[in-house]
């Protein structure tokens, strides 16, 4: 809950995405338009979420009394979910953070790092749809 108000406080506080100016190459519209093109990734992400958390839920509840603790003591659907989720954004916030390097303390460094930001989510929400859909 504090997540999403912090995101809906950095939403509402950056400018509007002019893209006639980012394709022209002004550097700060660029990066705007980067970051509100991340935040709508990350909404679509946050969807699929909620979507593959309920889908693993219910799995976890359809084998509950069909698996034997005793052979297999492996977490849950759901616990593996969160695992590899926390993970991921891990990963995700690292990997960025490096290809923002490339162009480290410029004014084209927050723009690298959206833009990873964006496709690595679109990837990771791509990944979560697919978890839900194989089971």
């Amino acid at each position: 809950m504090i997540a999403a108000i912090i995101l809906l406080a950095q939403a509402t506080s950056l400018p509007p995405c002019d893209q006639e100016a980012a394709d022209r190459g002004v550097q700060s519209d660029m990066n705007i338009c980067a970051h509100r093109e991340y935040l709508a990734a990350d909404e679509k992400l946050n969807a699929q979420w909620i979507e593959t958390r309920e889908h693993m839920r219910k799995m976890d509840a359809n084998t509950k009394g069909h698996i034997d603790p005793a052979r297999d003591d492996r977490p849950g659907y759901f616990d593996t979910l969160l695992e590899a989720q926390r993970a991921w954004i891990a990963f995700r916030d690292a990997h960025c953070r490096s290809e923002g390097y490339y162009a480290r303390g410029g004014s084209l460094e927050p723009l690298l790092v959206s833009t990873c930001n964006t496709q690595l989510t679109r990837q990771r929400t791509q990944q979560l749809r697919e978890l839900t859909e194989g089971f």
